[in-house]
């Protein structure tokens, strides 16, 4: 599977059902080349270009299934963000 294709998948988190967002970015480990974590951005309102948002870092090993269309996911929301905020 290829980067671009798991960019156009939406992630959901089993524990409450909840869309997370689309994958933004990967994180992996340069040695062995393997995929350490997935980077969602937060889905947020309108003017959302203006400023920063917060990030979702899902462990891969949190990963349940990836789909055709959807990537579940099993974790705590409260537990994967990385706090960006910076809309003055």
């Amino acid at each position: 599977m290829k980067f671009t294709e798991l960019r156009q998948k939406e992630v959901i988190n089993c524990k409450d059902c909840m869309k997370l967002g689309c994958v933004a970015d990967l994180d992996f480990d340069i040695c062995s080349g393997q995929i350490c974590g997935l980077i969602v951005p937060e889905p947020v309102g309108l003017f959302s270009n203006f400023c920063k948002s917060n990030k979702y870092y899902i462990p891969f090993c949190d990963v349940v299934r990836i789909g055709p269309d959807i990537i579940l996911v099993d974790i705590c929301p409260d537990n994967a963000v990385i706090k960006e905020k910076d809309c003055g």
